[in-house]
């Protein structure tokens, strides 16, 4: 497996949005907006592949105040289970850390919050809801 960091421009980013709307929108019943497609334009791209094949993804965006926001993590349901989620967050949060921020966080969907309390992740706050489903906000010190 390799992790590599892509721009919206690169055939990476068109595999990636394949599997976010696979693995994050199509169970919610959404798509991707306009607005949506034009966030990613200045973002951080990652994603795990082995060989062409996307195992799993996600978003980096800078927040500002020297802290960085994981979003769209996505892994395929056929990898889920097999630490590919967990290798992405860990390079993704020494990625942020070498280019100087201090803190990470995401929005984490209620049922994917233990995962980020493994890694360190607290939850901030109290339960919200973002398209339709329950959330928590998480950070990290990196």
């Amino acid at each position: 497996m390799e992790i590599k960091i892509f721009l919206q421009s690169d055939p990476e980013y068109l595999l990636s949005l394949i599997l976010r709307y696979k693995i994050l929108r199509i169970p919610l019943g959404l798509t991707f907006s306009k607005a949506d497609l034009e966030r990613d334009t200045n973002d951080i791209h990652m994603g795990a592949f082995e060989g062409d094949t996307i195992l799993g993804s996600l978003i980096l965006t800078d927040s500002g105040d020297q802290s960085v926001q994981m979003r769209q993590v996505a892994v395929d349901d056929i990898y889920q289970g097999k630490g590919i989620g967990r290798k992405l967050a860990l390079y993704s949060e020494a990625y942020a850390k070498e280019k100087g921020f201090k803190l990470m966080f995401c929005h984490a969907r209620s049922v994917a919050a233990p995962f980020y309390q493994r890694l360190g992740y607290r939850k901030v706050g109290d339960e919200f809801v973002e398209v339709g489903i329950p959330h928590y906000h998480m950070e990290k010190t990196l």
